[in-house]
């Protein structure tokens, strides 16, 4: 079992992203803002990475809050509120490949701010209002969902943005229901996790097309930096993907459909434009692949001998991924462990991925990576805990079971 240092977590990773937003002035401005002088204004809308396995997962928006001290307390002076009145009720399943939902504009006095805090309302009551956050799995029934306990004064968010005076600084929140959602073991209810980041609203980004041959319900397209997705989406119904709202940089799309074997395409820029990787005439089609699953749980043992005792870390977290031959590693889901077992599964292709190289002007050429075919790892972590990996090869088409222990 290989053990990995804990500031690569997920939360890192996020507060990582978060920080090069800030570096990169997530201040933006075009377009004049509320007032003059010493103030400017802060423009709020909200967006989803794609879901998996839901119909429809609703959220029901009250404020959002602002404050310039990332450890600001609910009741301390200083926060500036976009009230969102009447409450909104979004679905988050229809805010992807590049769909906005707007939230406000409030003028705020220019300064640097450090806090946002995205205030939802709570499940109380009877009928509609008992399910303002809901979600519905594919094939079932529209469900409650348990929110945090803290829940009441917001999901807290660090994010460092500016606000120029006479400027907008334009910002969405990209809240992925894929990964804030977990089912809480066998007992049909459901928990929000929330995982939202923190974006620019620029006008970057990458485009194109996969062939309408995938299931397109089940494709994800995600831009990947270093093994981690930075955004992901899901194409329309004629196979079109867009990607928006990347800082400049270098990605590695990675295509996902049930059924087909994964496509990466490396070396894919994002600058001052929106990058077209290509268009319907050329449409990436993946081949067809058996699919098997990985699971595993994550728990804690204590004890000595035969006295053990076995618990599931329930705050954990797992990634799977998978090493091409020459680069890179790609990231093939990531999600919350069971709140209540423990456990993760995930649902991946035993054929070879397939790879290609970017080019501006140029047809995407795949070749199958052979060697890796089946070939995965699984990454877990929880928070102030070691990250833990171990391999998990379904290359003869059977599953495989990996599971984790921590010393207490």
């Amino acid at each position: 079992m290989k053990t990995q240092n804990f500031s690569h977590n997920r939360w890192a990773r996020a507060l990582r992203w978060i920080g090069a937003v800030g570096a990169a002035g997530v201040l933006a401005a075009c377009g004049g803002g509320g007032g003059g002088g010493a103030d400017g204004s802060l423009r709020v809308a909200l967006t989803d990475a794609p879901s998996c396995g839901y119909d429809h997962v609703y959220v029901t928006v009250e404020k959002v809050r602002v404050h310039q001290s990332g450890g600001a307390a609910d009741a301390d002076a200083g926060w500036t509120d976009i009230t969102v009145s009447p409450a909104k009720q979004v679905d988050l399943l229809a805010l992807t490949n590049g769909v906005l939902e707007e939230l406000g504009t409030v003028p705020l006095p220019a300064g640097k701010y450090s806090q946002i805090r995205l205030v939802l309302a709570s499940n109380s009551g009877t009928g509609t209002s008992s399910l303002a956050n809901s979600v519905q799995p594919t094939g079932g029934a529209l469900t409650a969902l348990a929110t945090p306990s803290g829940q009441q004064s917001g999901l807290k968010l660090q994010a460092h943005f500016d606000v120029e005076p006479g400027q907008m600084a334009d910002l969405v929140l990209d809240f992925d229901a894929c990964k804030s959602i977990v089912k809480a073991g066998n007992s049909g209810q459901y928990v929000l996790k929330p995982v939202v980041s923190v974006l620019p609203r620029v006008v970057t980004g990458i485009q194109g097309f996969v062939a309408t041959s995938l299931s397109l319900g089940s494709t994800t397209v995600a831009a990947q930096q270093d093994g981690v997705t930075i955004r992901s989406t899901t194409p329309d119904s004629t196979g079109k993907f867009n990607i928006p709202f990347l800082p400049a940089g270098t990605y590695t799309l990675v295509i996902n459909s049930e059924g087909h074997a994964t496509g990466v395409v490396t070396g894919v820029p994002a600058g001052t434009t929106t990058t077209v990787i290509n268009g319907t005439s050329t449409a990436i089609a993946t081949p067809v692949s058996a699919m098997a699953d990985v699971t595993g749980t994550v728990s804690v043992v204590s004890g000595t001998g035969t006295s053990t005792v076995s618990t599931a870390l329930t705050d954990a977290s797992a990634r799977a991924l998978q090493a091409l031959t020459s680069g890179p590693t790609i990231e093939l889901g990531d999600q919350a462990v069971d709140p209540v077992l423990g456990s993760y599964r995930f649902h991946l292709p035993v054929a070879a991925p397939v790879k290609a190289a970017y080019a501006s002007g140029s047809p995407l050429t795949f070749t199958a990576d052979t060697v890796v075919a089946g070939k995965y790892k699984v990454q877990v972590e929880s928070p102030g805990r070691a990250v833990l990996e171990q391999p998990a090869d379904i290359s003869g088409g059977a599953g495989a079971t990996v599971n984790f222990a921590y010393g207490p």
